[in-house]
């Protein structure tokens, strides 16, 4: 069982040069890429046509897939509305992973602007878990719940707050955010021990079968003191910004784990996925 890769969305490349994303799938099969999160961002706006093609096309081309929930989903609103919309927010999601024959969909934490980090993450509990009892209810129960570390400081969505909303279901998996955990504690990865330290966390919070195939974005990212997370770059982008892919290629090669891992490169995630992708398998050799 090996890791899979693949981009956020459409690469600048592809957008140049396809007008519709049910080409996807062949396109990143030949590059030789394995997966595809489609982005819900802005809005789950999904036709039954273009879910229809986009899943026949990935199991012709062999291209598994995953959603991006809606951005402004807030697990921890201290409006309760806001909260319930996020409920619906989560089951439009599930919606239109199932009709795209998707199995995961990636769930922004929220925010711990105007209360404590521990008051957010009990809202952000109580939320999850009343989205995952509806899930069942309308029969999404195979959609598998991935909630998401974030990268400002006044996020919920550390890396113990994220694995403590997977503790909730055994279903859940964490999307496990290098990118954004290296923004909100100004650039501390530096290579190997951060990361085995981070995959720790993980096995010993929710075991090893899910670290095994925990769901995962990546990409270099710009950030501020004291904010945080700024903007994606590219693997190109030599401002300083990290962290690093090979290290962490290096430990997923070494341990036998079998994650998806999601590039949000600024433009070049296409590229940039299939980088760390020939770098996961010169570790595998």
């Amino acid at each position: 069982m090996l890791a899979k890769f693949g981009p956020a969305g459409n690469s600048e490349a592809y957008s140049k040069t396809h007008k519709s994303t049910i080409d996807v799938p062949k396109y990143l099969s030949e590059m030789g890429l394995d997966h595809y999160e489609y982005q819900c961002g802005r809005g789950v706006r999904v036709s039954d046509k273009l879910a229809a093609s986009l899943m026949s096309e990935a199991e012709k081309y062999g291209i598994t897939l995953s959603v991006h929930a809606p951005y402004f989903i807030s697990l921890s609103s201290v409006e309760e509305e806001k909260r319930d919309n996020s409920i619906n927010y989560i089951l439009q999601s599930c919606d239109a992973a199932k009709r795209l024959g998707a199995n995961r969909i990636v769930i922004h934490s929220g925010s711990c602007a105007k209360i404590s980090r521990e008051e957010a993450l009990e809202l952000a509990k109580d939320t999850l878990s009343r989205a995952r009892k509806a899930a069942i209810e309308q029969g999404f129960e195979d959609i598998i719940f991935c909630p998401e570390t974030m990268g400002k400081v006044n996020q919920l969505g550390n890396l113990t707050e994220v694995l403590e909303l997977c503790k909730l279901d055994d279903t859940f998996l964490p999307t496990i955010d290098f990118g954004h955990l290296n923004a909100r504690e100004f650039g501390f990865i530096k290579g190997k021990a951060e990361y085995e330290k981070m995959l720790d966390e993980v096995e010993n919070a929710i075991g090893y079968d899910r670290l095994k195939v925990f769901h995962s974005h990546f990409s270099k990212i710009m950030f501020t003191i004291p904010g945080g997370e700024k903007m994606h770059l590219t693997f190109d982008d030599n401002q300083g910004f990290g962290p690093d892919y090979e290290p962490l290629m290096e430990i997923v090669a070494k341990k036998g784990l079998a994650p998806t891992f999601i590039c949000e490169s600024a433009g070049t995630q296409d590229v940039d996925a299939l980088t760390m992708k020939n770098c996961y398998l010169s570790f595998k050799e």
